[in-house]
């Protein structure tokens, strides 16, 4: 996916264009419908939170943003999503070069088993975003830094990954997907397998981040969408409730389901 400069721009220039636009998005499963008829805009340099029930859609409308439905036979995506107005579906896109410009952070924490330094490196290696050993030093000390990371493993870069607590594991790979520069950066519930203390460090690593890249995470914790996300969309039994600013999502919902699941009473 070329990603044209005129375009990045034109969004910068106007701070009520979206940087992702999905419109009548439908996903299956084989002959299951998985999502029906999304169609949300992302902000640019905000959190938007997906909220709602497991097994409502929010994760499948995460993964078909950089594409990663394309990993399953059975899945057929329709519909349009535009990322800089460009369509990601479309037959020309590079899907490589897509994913270099969303990253994304999963579920668990899932470092390589190589060195700290080579987990970050990796990515950059690929898209060969450093000519030098001293321009990947600079870029995999960036990534550290901006991950929160880099006063804690800056005597240890050469040590296995693995060997990292949980909190520090997800930070890795945060730093491994920012490693790459993308504008967009994919979060499926990254902090449901880390400690308490380990969540506040990363809920403040994403108000941090967020000056630098446009985030979507997927949550479970409507407390933590409440604390990190400015903009909030309520998916149910595979559809787009409503969306808006997190604020009201939560204090003045304009649909009952969303209330009933705000208040407990589903999900």
């Amino acid at each position: 996916m070329e990603i044209k400069t005129d375009a990045i721009n034109s969004l910068k220039l106007n701070k009520n264009t979206p940087i992702i636009q999905a419109k009548n998005v439908d996903v299956f499963y084989g002959y299951k419908q998985a999502l029906d008829n999304i169609s949300l805009d992302i902000p640019e340099n905000k959190v938007t939170s997906l909220i709602g029930p497991s097994g409502c859609g929010k994760s499948t409308f995460l993964r078909c943003i950089n594409r990663m439905n394309d990993l399953v036979s059975i899945c057929r995506v329709t519909g349009e999503i535009k990322i800089f107005n460009q369509d990601i579906y479309a037959q020309e896109v590079d899907v490589v070069a897509l994913r270099a410009n969303v990253g994304m952070v999963f579920q668990k924490p899932n470092p390589f088993p190589k060195s700290i330094y080579e987990n970050v490196a990796y990515g950059p290696k690929i898209h060969r975003l450093s000519s030098n050993k001293s321009d990947m030093d600079e870029l995999v000390e960036w990534s550290l830094r901006k991950a929160g990371l880099w006063e804690e493993v800056k005597d240890r870069l050469n040590e296995v990954a693995t060997g990292l607590s949980g909190g520090q594991q997800q930070r890795l790979c945060i730093a491994r997907a920012i490693a790459v520069k993308p504008r967009v950066i994919l979060m499926d519930e990254p902090c449901s397998a880390l400690d308490p203390i380990a969540t506040a460090i990363i809920e403040e690593l994403i108000d941090e981040l967020r000056n630098n890249f446009s985030i979507i995470i997927v949550t479970h914790s409507m407390q933590q969408a409440a604390r990190v996300s400015q903009r909030t969309a309520f998916f149910h039994m595979g559809n787009l409730v409503e969306s808006g600013k997190t604020k009201n999502i939560f204090t003045s919902p304009k649909d009952e389901r969303t209330q009933n699941y705000i208040t407990g009473r589903i999900g």
